[in-house]
């Protein structure tokens, strides 16, 4: 598929797609004209690429590890950043926790005084 297909696809834009490409994230084999075109396996990469960016793992940390999640081998110094990483992840579950906690409170103050006729507190 193109670029435009995956973008499209990924809802991942052009330029971050090209980007992905230059930090060695992302594969596309080029046709005679030059154009770039992806498989689909490119799709779930990218999908991946975008969940790790959005556990805030940075470009190079992502490159580190992306063979170790297709082969499931990691080195020692691999695995200790892995461990890292995870343990990040856990501390934002929990903060997105503690924060749907606190909007369910809200939600449910707010349908409280919605069914005793009373307004929501102004923002």
């Amino acid at each position: 598929m193109r670029i435009g297909e995956l973008a499209e696809r990924t809802g991942v834009s052009v330029r971050a797609l090209r980007y992905y490409e230059e930090q060695k994230l992302l594969e596309a084999e080029r046709s005679e004209s030059g154009q770039r075109r992806y498989t689909e396996n490119a799709i779930s990469r990218v999908r991946l690429i975008q969940q790790l960016y959005a556990a805030g793992i940075s470009s190079s940390g992502i490159l580190e590890m992306l063979p170790c999640m297709a082969t499931g081998i990691a080195s020692p110094q691999v695995l200790t950043k892995l461990h890292g990483h995870r343990s990040s992840v856990l501390r934002q579950i929990e903060e997105l926790q503690e924060t749907l906690v606190q909007l369910d409170t809200v939600i449910a103050g707010a349908v409280r005084s919605h069914d005793h006729g009373l307004p929501c507190p102004p923002r």
